[in-house]
């Protein structure tokens, strides 16, 4: 307590009973300083250096260094991590053999003896991964005489995350299609591309030889072969439905959405042949919008194949592989009508290009603007023939796909609300205007994009209109403005800025959505992602409505 009271009541403090526990917890938590109640601060590094017991059981790699960086004494663990080498009156950084920083920190291992804000780096040794972390322990002057270097073993889980990062791109990659290839594929051909893509991955990062993938038909519960590698035939064309019993491992995930690793064939009553001698499975569902799509399996000739690791990266796959399938539209292929394709090939098709034209244009006129009035009204009419070609999409569309058919055919009810409406999107990824496109025109809306903000304000004063649109969509962090300012910015235009603003869970830089709220923003304005497509509705719905009551 004597010692204690002297620290601020801000900092929290850690009670170790000696100075080997202290180090211990320096080394796994993060720690600014360590204060020594007793004031011979060398006689307790000579004590823990002299109990060579307590120095060489501790489970990480310890150096104890002087000014210069050279190492004095380091204990059992990290001699065994570096067998062969010399360490002891080396320089630390050379006896590792010069590794590479990660995350360099000009503090690390400075030369300057007054430097001490010293963090933790990432180095690489051999292709092994460790976290390095250092206590300086200052003498007389406060000049640091001696260093207590930690290192921490971290490959297995940055290999980990290098793998999952792997997995997550090919599976981003894996119906990665321009349009032009889309339009020269059918159906058919795009269903194998992702299969050969699916395959390819599995093999390659995964190193599974045996895969299995089927898809759910909703109205029969029948699991349909898509993709199937190493199964025996007879068995990969089994009927199988999605129930808890009697179906199977693959019927269980797809009924529960449970992931199921299964240890030992021989003693499961849940798994049904497949592979030829299977002695271990892995299957996960096929999960997208939080509905079953169909299951993914792997299996091997050996007891105990997969691990906890393994069933980590099959699921995180998984979901990028119904990413996929919904993006191809494999799941209602044999459903949709020629008529509803082709609807859907003229959304996908010319929505974005015909928006890029919007936002150039707009562009255009703020940087003629105060030189050429008649340019300008060119650029301007070249905007009104956009928006024109717009309404002339989705007037075909109408005549192509009948409102009942093609809304209760996808969604399942009409959204009278918010048909006609005119709904701008802003957000820098590509993949969020289309999925906007495809979305809200679906139900009638008139929908345009803008990549920043200051896109959307010059689409906003070119609109030609007094209340350009009836719900803005934006996302909280664009590349030029937070979603606070934005909503400032569009007071300046409108008295009442429609806006709803999408983020992350957990994810509000600056507490955006806070000072939003305050400086009027509506309270279920907000779309938390990843949302549901009724959330998306049903917020839009009420902010035309709100719209539409303070106009009246």
């Amino acid at each position: 307590p004597s010692v204690i009271k002297h620290f601020d009541p801000g900092v929290e403090l850690t009670v170790v009973a000696n100075p080997t526990e202290a180090f211990l917890a320096a080394s796994q938590q993060s720690i600014d300083g360590i204060y020594f109640a007793d004031s011979d601060v060398p006689q307790i590094i000579h004590s823990v250096i002299e109990n060579a017991l307590a120095f060489d059981l501790v489970p990480l790699g310890i150096a104890i260094l002087d000014s210069q960086n050279v190492i004095k004494r380091c204990n059992r663990r990290l001699g065994d991590w570096f067998t062969g080498r010399e360490l002891i009156g080396i320089n630390f950084y050379e006896a590792l053999g010069n590794p590479a920083i990660l995350n360099p920190d000009d503090s690390v291992l400075s030369s300057d003896e007054n430097d001490l804000s010293r963090t933790g780096s990432m180095v690489e040794v051999d292709d092994r991964f460790f976290r390095l972390l250092i206590i300086p322990l200052l003498g007389a002057g406060g000049k640091c005489q001696t260093q207590i270097v930690t290192l921490i073993d971290c490959t297995n889980s940055v290999q980990q995350r290098q793998k999952l990062e792997a997995l997550h791109l090919a599976g981003t990659a894996l119906a990665d299609l321009r349009p032009e290839e889309i339009y020269q594929m059918d159906v058919t051909h795009r269903v194998e591309l992702l299969k050969e893509n699916i395959l390819f991955y599995t093999k390659d990062l995964l190193n599974f030889d045996v895969v299995e993938i089927r898809l759910l038909d909703e109205q029969t519960n029948l699991l349909v072969p898509l993709l199937s590698v190493g199964i025996e035939a007879i068995h990969s064309k089994r009927p199988l439905y999605a129930l808890r019993t009697d179906n199977g491992v693959t019927g269980f995930v797809a009924a529960t959405g449970e992931s199921y690793l299964c240890a030992d064939t021989t003693q499961d009553d849940l798994y049904v042949d497949g592979l030829i001698g299977a002695k271990s499975s892995l299957t996960v569902p096929l999960i997208y919008h939080d509905q079953v799509i169909g299951s993914f399996n792997v299996e091997s000739p050996e007891i105990n194949a997969f691990t906890e690791s393994d069933l980590h990266f099959v699921e995180s796959f998984a979901r990028d592989i119904a990413v996929a399938l919904n993006t191809l539209e494999l799941l209602n292929a044999q459903q949709t009508n020629t008529a509803l394709r082709s609807v859907e090939a003229i959304y996908s098709a010319v929505a974005l290009p015909i928006d890029e034209i919007l936002n150039d244009t707009v562009h255009a006129i703020d940087s003629y603007r105060g030189d050429d009035e008649g340019v300008i009204d060119r650029l301007r009419e070249i905007l009104r023939n956009a928006r024109e070609i717009k309404q002339v999409i989705q007037r075909v569309g109408d005549q192509f796909a009948p409102e009942d058919k093609f809304l209760a055919g996808r969604q399942g009810e009409m959204r009278p609300k918010i048909r006609g409406k005119r709904i701008l999107v802003i957000d820098a990824d590509d993949e969020v205007r289309t999925s906007a496109h495809n979305l809200l025109e679906r139900y009638g809306c008139v929908v345009e994009t803008a990549h920043e903000g200051r896109e959307a304000i010059l689409m906003i004063r070119n609109s030609g209109l007094t209340n350009a649109y009836d719900a803005i969509i934006a996302d909280i962090k664009l590349p030029d403005i937070g979603g606070y300012d934005l909503l400032m910015q569009l007071k300046t235009l409108v008295d009442e800025p429609p806006l709803i603003l999408m983020t992350g869970y957990g994810y509000d830089p600056g507490h955006s959505i806070v000072k939003a709220r305050q400086a009027g923003l509506r309270t279920n304005a907000v779309l938390f992602k990843p949302f549901r497509l009724d959330q998306l509705l049903e917020t839009v719905e009420s902010t035309v409505s709100a719209t539409e009551t303070a106009s009246s």
